[in-house]
């Protein structure tokens, strides 16, 4: 563009030798006709060249301010460059198209509970095919799928050795051509079995039709049972029974828990909802202003070593830095429920600068929700894991406690913490980063969907529907009494909802890595042991120099 010269004046001046030049002296109305004639002709041969679907496909888009008007002559339309300025984001891509399943309504359900509810006929299984590619790899713990299968890597799944599960199993699931079946032998706790088959089921709508055909028994009680010694002693074949955590003793199927749909007991929320409202909550107060103690409430009377735990409260005699508190019956939760639930919400428990976590029976469901406060995780020696906690680290994603001398490793704990701040946030913030972006729903639908189709390439035999299972859906079971629960508050029925896959993914499944190799694993315990006596050494010299100076 010529420097000094307008857009207009340009315009003019390339038109100038369409029409005779103006003598001196033309009346003014003449040369005011030739100026509004060049006007329209320049709005009329630029009309040809604009794309009018631009403006029709994008709203409230800014206007370009470094685009040169360059007139044209008609003959030479065909003959236009590419424009200088690229197109918007909006033209450069089509939008995704995302399926969503029916709306599930539940309303009049509590009026039908006593009615049997079919799940409605979708007829032939729908093709799923996403619109992106995979999420990338997967997180190292999906690694252990491999683990967990090995006993039958060489040898197949048999029905046999399937039907050797069932005097511990609560449930028999078989999944075939996309419908889920469900055999029930005995109650769970509470309403573990409910959420646990509901989560397969959520599985299936977020991955439509990649799930194989397979049957399984499942068990939700806490500790494992399946020994190998047992059965190689009586020459009976390995059960694979599934649950929800494993020892180094056993060797049952590791399945994430029901809490992740929701604990309606409790009124744990489902953990797509509680994982963000915990991320918030870590904003609230800032670490170096929590209270320097170590927190933990819970109900102390279900093991040995949580009972052991309450002599390490504060007391007229000592304070090792702890402050435990006792949640114990049912009477406590629907003081709670009166209360909304203000003093258990674990979003706002997020106030100490460490939290306990220790086993009950066998592993506790509380683990996550500890780690995801970004209080540093005094963890008291585990001995059993749940699917993702395999690849905790001391050191880098939690502070070991001794089982064995709690109070004392408690009260260390607290005093390094305290002056190791930075050490110990970063202990801390490293784990909840692990929580919020390694096991969120996505990866744990993910695990699943590995975990499941590892499984079924191991079965020797073809899945068949019992006789005695029944249908399960998410419509019939969201609706057909899940209004109820023991709080008399809704919440099963409000907890599947607010769970319930609502469109199949976008994205793959993230990519699993290959197994580990011995070698690999026999480093990784022998690194995890010598860090943890290199915190026992450190204890016991600080106290040694505590008894020096008393």
């Amino acid at each position: 563009m010529v420097p000094g010269r307008n857009s207009m004046e340009i315009i003019i001046a390339k038109f100038s030798h369409w029409w005779p030049p103006l003598k001196k002296g033309t009346p003014a109305t003449l040369r005011a006709i030739f100026f509004f004639l060049v006007l329209f002709l320049a709005a009329y041969i630029s009309s040809l060249c604009l794309d009018t679907s631009a403006f029709l496909s994008i709203k409230n888009e800014p206007v370009p301010t470094n685009v040169e008007v360059v007139l044209v002559r008609p003959e030479n339309l065909t003959k236009l460059e590419e424009p200088r300025t690229p197109l918007p984001a909006k033209l450069q891509t089509l939008p995704e198209r995302v399926l969503e399943f029916p709306a599930i309504d539940c309303s009049g359900a509590d009026e039908r509970k006593n009615q049997t509810r079919t799940c409605p006929d979708r007829g032939k299984e729908p093709t799923w095919e996403p619109a992106r590619g995979s999420r990338g790899e997967c997180p190292s713990y999906f690694r252990w799928i491999h683990e967990d299968l090995k006993p039958w890597k060489a040898s197949g799944i048999t029905r046999e050795m399937v039907e050797g599960g069932r005097g511990s199993a609560n449930f028999r699931l078989v999944i075939k051509k996309g419908r889920v079946y469900v055999e029930k032998f005995r109650k769970s706790i509470q309403s573990r079995d409910k959420f646990t088959i509901w989560g397969i089921l959520q599985l299936l709508r977020k991955y439509p039709g990649k799930i194989p055909d397979l049957e399984l028994m499942f068990d939700c009680e806490d500790k494992p049972v399946i020994r190998p010694e047992k059965y190689s002693a009586e020459a009976a074949a390995l059960p694979p029974l599934f649950r929800y955590c494993g020892d180094r003793r056993t060797v049952d199927v590791v399945f994430p828990d029901w809490s992740f749909w929701g604990w309606a007991e409790i009124n744990i929320r489902p953990w797509d909802k509680l994982q963000k409202e915990m991320k918030e909550g870590n904003k609230i107060i800032k670490w170096e202003e929590r209270e320097p103690y170590a927190y933990w409430k819970g109900n102390p009377f279900v093991a040995d070593t949580r009972k052991d735990l309450l002599t390490c409260n504060v007391s007229d005699r000592h304070d090792w830095g702890a402050r435990i508190f006792i949640q114990v019956n049912l009477l406590d939760w629907f003081k709670e429920s009166q209360q909304g639930f203000k003093e258990s919400s674990l979003a706002k428990q997020c106030k100490h600068r460490y939290k306990i976590y220790i086993e009950g029976y066998a592993w506790s469901v509380s683990e996550k929700y500890i780690l995801a406060c970004d209080s540093i995780t005094f963890m008291v020696k585990p001995y059993y894991y749940d699917f993702f906690t395999r690849s905790l680290e001391p050191l880098v994603h939690y502070w070991p406690i001794n089982d064995r001398d709690k109070c004392r490793s408690i009260e260390y704990g607290v005093q390094w913490g305290n002056q190791n701040p930075e050490k110990a946030q970063a202990i801390g913030r490293a784990a909840s980063e692990l929580i919020q972006e390694k096991v969120s729903m996505d990866y744990v639908y993910d695990y699943m969907f590995h975990l499941l189709n590892e499984y079924g390439k191991l079965l020797r035999f073809e899945p068949q529907v019992p006789a005695a299972s029944v249908e399960v859906c998410s419509e019939g079971m969201a609706c057909s009494g899940g209004g109820e629960d023991v709080l008399g508050l809704g919440l099963e029925r409000k907890f599947m909802l607010e769970s319930l896959v609502k469109s199949p993914s976008l994205s793959r499944p993230c990519e699993i890595g290959h197994p580990f190799e011995s070698q690999e694993l026999e480093k990784y315990y022998k690194r995890n042991l010598n860090t943890i006596r290199r915190v026992q050494k450190w204890e016991s010299q600080y106290w040694q120099d505590f008894e020096k100076q008393g």
